[in-house]
């Protein structure tokens, strides 16, 4: 009976991100910690004492690559202590100018290189790795058509990237082409969100997402699958592997100060992750600047957004005999004839912040 074998999956790592959204300086640091997931994936692989690596392209994020980056890289797998399948993906799609032709890969990497599936035979593990290259950023055809693992009683992986989304231009991959693949596992990358192990037939299949965000389409925890597979069982969990998290936080502020809402829905530990902080509910005009200069010391990156809407009894002072009470007048008058207009009620609440002396006035 073939033993039950450990294997690492991971995908999308897209190495030397340009981070735009930081500093040049942030960028800089968060393309090293993007570096040092490849030591975290080594160091995974001995502790775990994985017999395969498997990873489903896009581990560069372009055909530009930083020659620390490509070092870091071939080192790290190299020190990998059992094989390791790579196919590249649309960011690193297969060429001869490509970091996978040019670069001297260590003995046990395997780079798929080919458009067309490819079966490499491990007998001392009793199973085959299947997979294929992608040669240019968009693919329309089916990575999997017409394909049928070999039933000879060996453990079968496949490993792709491939898009299960249907009409996609990266790969598209059906779940009935899955199923009649007679795969054991396939493993596969594009999609940046852990998808939980699936099952389409007998064939078992999981994106396990990017192993670091990097921007708030890729929030939370990031990381890895570990698998455990067999002929005709597979199972697998998911690995933390991340640096930092992105994370979206919104805030009601109805009714109390924005700064102290915003502490009290903060968890303890915030300092290593970069933060997105929508505040909610009825507020006049919250002072945006004030809470960044207050709350930026508390996060390594922070983001401060206003989707509050005016407090239902600011119009009651429209009745004051003063500048407040005529400004009002005017504004909801305007509001009436344009209630979907943001442009209005943000020209209501600002005004009145300015008529004010700009302070922070919630109901």
């Amino acid at each position: 009976m073939t033993p039950m074998l450990n294997i690492i999956h991971g995908a999308d790592f897209h190495l030397d991100s340009p981070f735009s959204g930081l500093s040049p300086e942030r960028a800089a640091q968060r393309r090293g910690e993007q570096r040092d997931l490849l030591t975290r994936l080594a160091q995974l692989a001995r502790e775990k004492q994985a017999d395969l690596v498997l990873l489903s392209g896009d581990l560069m994020d372009g055909e530009t690559v930083y020659r620390e980056t490509a070092q870091a890289l071939s080192q790290a797998l190299g020190g990998i202590p059992c094989p390791v399948f790579l196919a590249p993906g649309n960011h690193d799609c297969y060429s001869p100018s490509s970091v996978y032709a040019t670069l001297d890969w260590p003995d046990n990497v395997h780079i798929f290189t080919s458009p067309a599936v490819e079966g490499v035979d491990l007998p001392q593990l009793n199973c085959t790795v299947y997979g294929r290259a992608f040669c240019s950023p968009h693919e329309t055809e089916s990575p999997l058509a017409g394909f049928q693992a070999a039933e000879d009683g060996r453990l079968t992986l496949a490993c792709l990237h491939g898009d299960t989304a249907p009409g996609s231009g990266y790969g598209p991959i059906s779940q009935e082409e899955i199923a009649a693949s007679g795969l054991d596992y396939l493993a596969l990358g594009h999609v940046h969100q852990h998808s939980g192990l699936q099952r389409a037939g007998r064939t078992a299949w999981a994106y396990p997402g990017c192993p670091e965000g990097r921007g708030f389409d890729e929030l939370g925890e990031k990381g890895v699958l570990l698998l455990h597979a067999q002929p005709g069982q597979v199972r697998g969990e998911f690995v933390p592997l991340c640096r930092r998290r992105y994370q979206d936080v919104r805030v009601d502020v109805t009714g109390c100060d924005p700064l102290d809402a915003v502490l009290n829905a903060l968890p303890p530990a915030t300092a290593e992750d970069i933060y997105r902080i929508t505040l909610t509910g009825a507020c006049t005009a919250p002072d945006l600047a004030r809470l960044q200069r207050a709350l930026a010391p508390r996060f390594y990156g922070l983001t401060v957004r206003d989707e509050t809407r005016l407090p239902q009894d600011l119009w009651q002072r429209r009745e004051e005999d003063s500048l407040t009470g005529l400004f009002l007048r005017e504004m909801e008058q305007l509001c009436a004839k344009r209630p979907d207009d943001p442009v209005c009620r943000l020209a209501a609440r600002f005004g009145l912040a300015a008529l004010e002396n700009g302070e922070d006035i919630c109901p």
